[in-house]
């Protein structure tokens, strides 16, 4: 059985701002069929691609302050990796360099559990090292 002992956290610069409790990534490689005046589908245009990410964040401490002001300053942040211990994971380090966040949903008070709050934000540049 493997042994998970690594996150998903928010990163401003060396800084961790959050760890990441839910994480849904959403990747768009749109493109478009050409056609010709003597035949149907000849080629296709490919667009740029974009990836767009939900995450759920514990709404304790500043977490959701400093995002909520990264969301509204527009500044930009990385979604990391954080390797505690063990070497079980599938990469050496994963990162979302140049997020910014788009939308921010704040979560509901709750009765027992940590409220979760949901930003939605987009990364300009996606690194993988094995």
């Amino acid at each position: 059985m493997a042994d998970w002992n690594t996150r998903l956290e928010v990163k401003l610069g060396d800084a961790t701002i959050t760890p990441i409790t839910t994480f849904t990534p959403t990747f768009n490689v749109p493109h478009t069929v050409l056609h010709s005046i003597e035949a149907d589908n000849v080629g296709f245009v490919r667009q740029p691609a974009t990836f767009t990410f939900t995450m759920g964040v514990p709404a304790v401490a500043t977490a959701v302050a400093e995002l909520t002001q990264l969301a509204t300053t527009g500044a930009e942040f990385q979604v990391v990796v954080a390797e505690k211990k063990g070497t079980d994971w599938a990469f050496g380090s994963l990162r979302f360099a140049r997020c910014i966040v788009t939308s921010a949903s704040p979560s509901n008070v709750v009765v027992d559990g940590v409220p979760q709050a949901s930003f939605t934000c987009l990364a300009l540049s996606v690194g993988v090292e094995a």
